[in-house]
């Protein structure tokens, strides 16, 4: 594997003895993805010590099925006078994987320190649940935070959804929804590396189709398993990059490293959104590979990573420390 391409404090971490990088993903090695995800730490051992509080709610899908949602909401055991203002996040995991628990360490970070509330969906998983399960499921999440904003302390005009990865394409999906369907008002979008297009045929792919992360293959392995049937095109909810009317959409913060296949469609899909009239702000982090964070906590650039995210949302959510 050629690693000219990353930072060399990324190299480190991911070349040290005992370093567990998961295997590329193929259909038959779905279920022992999850086993990899579910393997991290479990929320309560993630909340030991620290001022959050969790409760754990259901929200009824929007298909008639009768299916009920698992959601998590993050709120700061400091007592406050107002609404705060809230995070929808929605975790990744290529929609195969993952579940509300995983990927919200920083945002128990802004939790404490600024009285965030942070409300975690558990979608639907592909191949199971194929398009537009895990979407839909993440747009009824949305509508339900919003229905109970009161008694969960939320602000309803200061709502912002995050996702990270596929996490990132399900949010920018629910985003168009809410517009389209005249749903939540939504204030920001924050779009972790996100995974936005299904053709998954650009240079960045071709470049890095072997990255130590997320390579080709998965990202391949993983739409197959959302769309099955490819005869048609995808919808431009679950391929946002799909989508050709990107106007009337709330400011967006998108970031990618700069030596992974998503590097392409994030950046042409940020460059679409700032044309259609959006405020933009693109990170593209030199020498990252996919959720280079993850496995490099300690590097200066995950740190230079959670710094600007950090920064854009106190910026954006109008935040100050509690």
């Amino acid at each position: 594997m050629d690693l000219s391409h990353y930072d060399p404090e990324l190299v480190a971490a991911i070349t040290a003895p005992g370093a567990a990088l998961p295997p590329p993903l193929h259909a038959d090695g779905i279920a022992a993805r999850r086993r990899f995800s579910d393997a991290l730490p479990r929320i309560e051992e993630t909340l030991r010590g620290r001022a959050v509080r969790r409760i754990e709610r259901e929200a009824p899908s929007l298909d008639l099925s009768g299916t009920r949602l698992p959601v998590a909401v993050f709120s700061p055991r400091a007592a406050w006078t107002s609404p705060r203002p809230a995070i929808y996040f929605i975790h990744g995991g290529g929609m195969i994987a993952g579940n509300r628990h995983g990927g919200v360490e920083q945002l128990l970070d802004w939790v404490e320190r600024y009285g965030v509330i942070v409300v975690s969906i558990e979608y639907r998983l592909a191949p199971e649940h194929p398009d537009p399960a895990p979407v839909e499921d993440c747009y009824a999440g949305l509508v339900w935070m919003a229905e109970h904003a009161p008694e969960l302390g939320i602000d309803p005009a200061a709502l912002m959804v995050m996702g990270a990865s596929a996490g990132g394409g399900l949010a920018a999906g629910v985003v168009l929804l809410s517009r389209d369907r005249s749903g939540p008002r939504i204030a920001a979008q924050l779009l972790d590396f996100p995974m936005l297009d299904d053709r998954n045929d650009t240079p960045s792919t071709r470049r890095f189709e072997h990255a130590p992360v997320w390579p080709r293959t998965s990202s391949t392995t993983a739409w197959n398993a959302l769309l099955g049937d490819r005869s048609n095109p995808a919808s431009p909810y679950a391929a946002p990059t799909r989508m050709t009317d990107l106007s009337e959409l709330p400011p967006a913060f998108i970031d990618v490293g700069s030596a992974e296949i998503f590097f392409d469609e994030d950046v042409a899909f940020a460059q679409a959104l700032a044309n259609a009239g959006t405020t933009v702000e693109l990170h593209v982090w030199a020498g990252g590979f996919h959720n280079f964070e993850r496995y490099a906590p300690d590097s200066r650039l995950s740190a230079a990573a959670r710094a600007a995210r950090e920064s854009w949302v106190v910026r954006t959510l109008g935040l100050e420390p509690a």
